[in-house]
């Protein structure tokens, strides 16, 4: 008998289930899922067939029904209206609620499932979804019911608070029976009191908030529990409390919900490994929902607009598939957006260092001879990460209404390094052919940079106008660029996400452009080739190696350069002309 048999057959008996409606539409075509869904809706076909499982829709009608009356959405373009649920979000409550099993711990029939895992893409309303559902249960559920809202950080916790928030505010019903105070949302309101019921302050039940950053969280007693944005988590010391704190219920319900995130071994990893063992039956576990939108590969999501639903389900709806069309043809042509598309609009994970640059972006024969620029000023930028390693400062020269930046970059690495080296190039060759300086011993004293620059003034006459450093190993170059040419041009720049993100993209730009002009060095290219990018949460850039083994302080020169440029463009360019 085959899943779509078995789906028919089901349908008849329960008619005005939602979530067999939205199992029959997928198993048809009409409704296009990824696999990993698809699995989870497969195991609920066999939940139906278990014997030990019963089917009843009246919790999750009663919930459903609450929200599509009671709840109003309350951000732009839809604020105001009621909150009408799809019938994937129907699906998902019906299928979090209607499947029951009996407890003989407890003696009775409960709730299959205590927690769910909710994978979608952003802006598909995720957060809004999951407020609803814990307002709703806040009213519907028992008395005393008490629920958590947690993230990250304070701000993203509040988000999902202030949604419940303006929700209760919006339904005249809903406010007129409870308050809000700086610590949370309680029944019982001082203007329209109830000495009796659920809805008096004889109900201790209540909505607060918390956040990874909070502290201790042991003690708490909560039904529900619910954190967003799972992603950014780097264990689970902010999870584990919470989930201890639902241990006394007898029917918990903790929601997770996120999209795919760029933190490397954090807690969003293991947790989908289990869910993803579960899926595919590796793992047992009966109580746990996994609903993941997620896509089948990479090349559908270039190859096939209509793809773009298994990871954004309500795109076209909640979603403009025109905003998904312009960060696509951008992600083709940057490696940043690429990367955050890819997780935040696709859930495909990103590792930690994506590729920056291809390789047709990266070679360059162009060359120039540095007699050329004779008597200019010069920005620099100089990376001294570990002056017991490889080191690296470019200068950036500039012509008059000429688009193109030429760089002149010079390396050092101390003797000791190129002894079992596990780099695959010869240093020696390098150095003969005057790319590299090879120090003697152990360490680059950063302070020869600074001799190296007082160099060019002496044989090119190239002043300094600005020079960018990080400053981790620089006290050395700091002193003696000071001594040689002042304490106006030598500058900290921070390695930080906001400060190198622009002017990295602006060199990412120019490389694709073929407008940077390195004079085809060879160990410049061999940095390019290494060089990742690691994104934060808003997006944002920043080098990294590919593999711990290779260096990329070539790079990091260039960055350092840009950055700077981009500090004193305008002053700069003055003095080019």
């Amino acid at each position: 008998m085959t899943d779509l048999t078995i789906t028919n057959k089901l349908y008849k008996e329960y008619p005005e289930s939602y979530l067999l409606t939205y199992i029959k539409k997928c198993k048809e075509g009409e409704i296009l899922i990824g696999n990993e869904l698809m699995q989870m809706l497969d195991i609920l076909l066999e939940n139906f067939q278990n014997p030990d499982y019963r089917y009843d829709t009246s919790e999750s009608d009663i919930r459903i029904k609450f929200i599509e009356s009671e709840c109003k959405h309350y951000e732009a373009p839809f604020a105001g209206k009621p909150f009408i649920l799809t019938l994937r979000q129907k699906a998902y409550i019906e299928t979090l609620y209607s499947f029951k099993m009996f407890d003989e711990e407890l003696n009775k029939w409960v709730r299959l499932f205590q927690e769910s895992l909710l994978l979608i893409a952003r802006k598909c309303g995720k957060t809004p979804l999951v407020s609803a559902m814990v307002l709703a249960e806040w009213f519907c559920g028992e008395l005393g019911t008490k629920a958590l809202c947690s993230s990250n950080n304070y701000e993203q916790a509040d988000l999902m608070f202030q949604a419940i928030d303006a929700m209760r505010e919006e339904s005249p019903k809903l406010a007129k029976v409870t308050r809000r105070n700086i610590k949370g949302i309680y029944f019982g309101n001082p203007k329209n009191r109830k000495t009796k019921g659920k809805f008096s302050y004889r109900n201790k039940g209540n909505i607060r908030k918390i956040s990874a950053k909070t502290g201790a969280k042991e003690g708490k007693n909560i039904k529900v529990g619910a954190v967003d944005e799972v992603h950014e988590l780097k264990d689970n010391s902010s999870i584990m409390p919470i989930r201890q704190a639902l241990s006394t219920q007898d029917e918990p319900l903790f929601f997770e919900m996120t999209t795919e995130g760029f933190e490397e071994g954090g807690y969003l990893d293991g947790r989908l490994s289990d869910a993803r063992r579960v899926l595919k039956g590796e793992l047992v576990r009966p109580r746990w929902l996994i609903w993941l939108h997620t896509q089948d590969n990479e090349e559908e999501i270039w190859q096939d607009e209509s793809s773009w639903v298994k990871s954004n389900p309500d795109l076209g709806t909640i979603k403009k598939k025109s905003f998904v069309r312009q960060m696509i043809e951008e992600a083709k042509t940057n490696s940043a957006t690429k990367a955050f598309v890819l997780a935040k609009d696709f859930n495909l994970k990103q590792s930690s260092a994506q590729s920056w640059l291809d390789l047709s972006d990266i070679v360059n024969l162009e060359t120039f001879d540095l007699k050329d620029f004779a008597g200019s000023f010069y920005i620099s930028g100089n990376d001294f990460a570990e002056t017991t390693d490889l080191c690296a400062s470019t200068i950036l020269l500039k012509r008059p209404n000429d688009k193109k930046m030429y760089m002149h970059t010079r390396y050092w690495i101390p003797e000791s390094k190129l002894q079992d080296s596990p780099d695959d190039v010869d240093y020696q060759a390098w150095a003969k052919a005057g790319y590299i300086t090879i120090v003697k011993g152990n360490v680059v004293e950063s302070s020869i940079i600074a001799d190296w620059h007082f160099k060019l003034l002496k044989e090119y006459d190239l002043k300094p106008f600005k020079s960018g450093y990080d400053n981790r190993f620089a006290k050395d170059f700091q002193n003696r660029y000071i001594e040689i040419f002042g304490d106006k041009i030598a500058i900290n720049i921070p390695q930080k996400f906001d400060v190198l993100n622009d002017p990295m993209r602006t060199l990412e730009a120019d490389m694709r452009d073929h407008n940077v002009n390195y004079q085809n060095n060879p160990v410049c290219e061999w940095c390019f080739k290494n060089t990742g990018i690691i994104l934060d949460k808003v997006g944002r850039i920043m080098p990294v190696k590919i593999h711990s083994t290779k260096r990329i302080d070539g790079t990091a020169s260039k960055i350092i350069a840009y950055t700077t440029l981009s500090w004193h463009r305008s002053e700069f360019m003055a003095i080019v002309g």
